[in-house]
């Protein structure tokens, strides 16, 4: 599908590999990046011939975040929206409720679509990363790629949140709380992951899932998927994602909010970003053995 300008969609051998590719901004995702990523999982979920799907990113990261530059234009709500118009923007809490639950709406398709979709992460899975890969059915990733959401510390809650129903709530309180990020390796340890394995077995490890899957009729993978997120909604799996985009409102107006935009706006984003993430020195959290640190907050290894 050669019209896609920020993904790459390719089929092969009973699966669709779709392909974040904005690698110069680590694949972070503007909201038409998103929109085209949901009609990428539709087509293929549309398609009889596919039997899952593989996500994953071009470049050095699976995908580092959202695109908090503005770089990428919006793409139109309808085909007659008409800039003579006025439209919504942030202006109101309903209007930012209004604009999460829009982003949301393309990421849940892989949580609704039929097949299954496996999330293949290297580099950095950060932020809106997570969102991402946590709603895919399995997660493989590199064991030296880096998990977390860094952003909680200053900018908002999540916008979607399946950590706590992978790594249960005390995990998912320690690594939000802070902002701090794990290994791809201590990611399986807690739960967060399903696998993690040395990044040059990462491709092999993925596609030889999506050749096993490639062996059932695409309709019981359906059937198995489908029954598994419907345990998960009776615990109120779907439900907790719109409440996520109504909390992260909350976020949007607390201080530490309020001071990350007049930090963005005297400083610049990537000025704000340094200063507010030094304070945490390396960022990292340790899953096993003690956290002990340097002055600068930095892990020292056993």
């Amino acid at each position: 599908m050669s019209d896609f300008e920020r993904i790459l969609y390719e089929t092969e051998d009973g699966r669709a590999r779709i392909t974040l590719n904005r690698p110069d901004k680590l694949n972070a995702l503007s909201l038409a990046m998103q929109e085209e990523l949901s009609e990428a999982l539709w087509e293929a979920d549309h398609d009889t011939g596919i039997h899952c799907v593989i996500l994953r990113g071009a470049g050095r990261s699976f995908c580092a975040g959202y695109d908090l530059s503005d770089s990428d234009s919006p793409p139109h709500v309808s085909r007659v929206q008409n800039e003579d118009r006025k439209y919504r923007g942030h202006r109101s809490i309903d209007d930012d409720a209004w604009q999460l639950e829009r982003a949301q709406r393309y990421r849940m398709a892989l949580f609704d679509m039929h097949k299954p979709v496996i999330a293949q992460v290297h580099g950095h899975c950060i932020a809106g990363g997570t969102d991402l890969a946590l709603l895919c059915d399995m997660v493989v990733t590199a064991e030296d790629a880096v998990f977390g959401f860094p952003p909680a510390r200053d900018l908002g809650a999540l916008p979607n949140n399946f950590w706590v129903y992978n790594c249960g709530p005390q995990w998912a309180k320690r690594l939000l709380l802070t902002g701090d990020t794990v290994t791809g390796s201590e990611a399986q340890d807690i739960g967060l992951v399903m696998k993690a394995v040395p990044g040059e077995h990462l491709e092999t490890e993925v596609e030889q899932l999506a050749d096993r899957l490639a062996l059932i009729d695409p309709d019981l993978l359906s059937a198995n998927k489908r029954i598994v997120n419907l345990a998960m909604e009776l615990m109120g799996a779907r439900t907790l994602q719109r409440l996520a985009a109504e909390n992260d409102v909350r976020g949007h107006n607390t201080r530490a909010a309020d001071g990350f935009r007049a930090s963005v706006k005297a400083q610049g984003l990537k000025a704000t970003l340094r200063a507010r993430d030094a304070q945490f020195g390396d960022g990292r959290a340790r899953v096993k053995g003690p956290e002990t640190r340097d002055a600068d907050g930095r892990l020292i290894d056993d």
